[in-house]
């Protein structure tokens, strides 16, 4: 095993699929002679040559419709969009074509394609920079989601996304590509896209979160844990399929949820979950379901950015309501 980054886990797994799968082919701009805006394909233009790992021109629709063409005839294509900002030229492509393409061939082709794109604020980045908008593609039948938070996590899953017949987007959390380090094995074991990971359990609170935020949310256990207070802590990974069962099961334990995530409130990925406890676990509550998110504005640029991000206080806060709730 190697003590690795997340973003150095990207790039891992990368190397494998193209060693171990010759019709595994990356593209986007820049990745080949510079190895990406975030070095994630560092390396691996010089290991498998320009036509497995493929610089392109600056034109994410283009990326993405050669993807589509890619991955209907035979091909595993893994596209880079430098940002997720800038992902929403894709978006023709990937709803129009790559998520219907089972459905409209009645399963004649399918389209096994990843969108990979670093997500999320906290790097004090310009505009476009900063965005979590996972919930946009969330709504997409046909699209799996994928948002990572660990080393271990991000290999495992990456691997799972390229073998996936399916069209998958896989949001890398960029505030902490290179903040954690674990021990992976580069043993070419896929993770399930369809199950949440339980952290942490306890029976007094469910704290459900993804990505980036679960660093804070750890943080936030930790010192609840210290206090006394047993937290079942759910990194949800997946969010498209939604492991809806491990969250309602939690949550019938506890009795109480906490959704923390950096997207805006509104129509964010916390009201679904949200709502499905309320569906199928409301009797089983004993405070409301409480959401810690940003705010619904554009991410305010560098000073305040801080302050648009939940922090390990804020959650603390609203974990204590819950539990103080009457």
């Amino acid at each position: 095993m190697t003590m690795i980054t997340i973003v150095e886990a990207v790039n891992r797994a990368l190397a494998y699929e193209l060693e171990a799968d010759p019709s595994v082919v990356l593209l986007g701009e820049d990745i080949g002679v510079n190895g990406g805006v975030f070095r994630a394909t560092d390396g691996l233009q010089a290991q498998f040559g320009k036509t497995r790992v493929i610089d392109t021109p600056l034109a994410e629709i283009a990326i993405s419709g050669v993807s589509v063409g890619l991955a209907t005839q035979g091909l595993k294509p893994v596209s880079e969009i430098q940002f997720m900002g800038f992902i929403y030229a894709t978006m023709e492509q990937l709803i129009s074509h790559a998520a219907r393409m089972r459905n409209r061939t009645r399963g004649r082709l399918t389209c096994p394609m990843v969108v990979r794109a670093p997500y999320g604020a906290g790097i004090h980045a310009p505009e476009h920079h900063s965005e979590s908008t996972e919930a946009l593609f969330v709504h997409i039948p046909g699209l799996k989601v994928v948002i990572p938070s660990t080393p271990r996590r991000t290999y495992g899953l990456l691997l799972a996304a390229i073998r996936d017949p399916d069209p998958v987007i896989f949001l890398e959390p960029e505030r902490i590509y290179r903040l954690i380090k674990q021990d992976v094995e580069e043993d070419g074991v896929a993770l399930p896209l369809e199950k949440c990971f339980i952290e942490r359990e306890g029976s007094d609170l469910t704290l459900i979160s993804w990505g980036a935020s679960m660093h804070e949310a750890r943080q936030a256990v930790a010192s609840l844990e210290a206090k006394g207070v047993g937290v079942d802590l759910i990194d949800v990974a997946t969010l498209s399929p939604l492991d809806s069962e491990t969250i309602l099961a939690s949550v019938e334990k506890t009795g109480r949820c906490l959704i923390v995530h950096e997207a805006p409130k509104t129509g964010g990925m916390g009201a679904e979950i949200a709502a499905r406890i309320c569906e199928k676990a409301l009797l089983s509550l004993k405070a409301p379901v409480k959401r810690v998110t940003g705010y619904d504005i554009i991410v305010p640029l560098y000073k305040l950015e801080k302050h648009y991000l939940p922090s390990v206080k804020v959650i603390l806060q609203a974990a204590q309501e819950i539990l103080e709730f009457a």
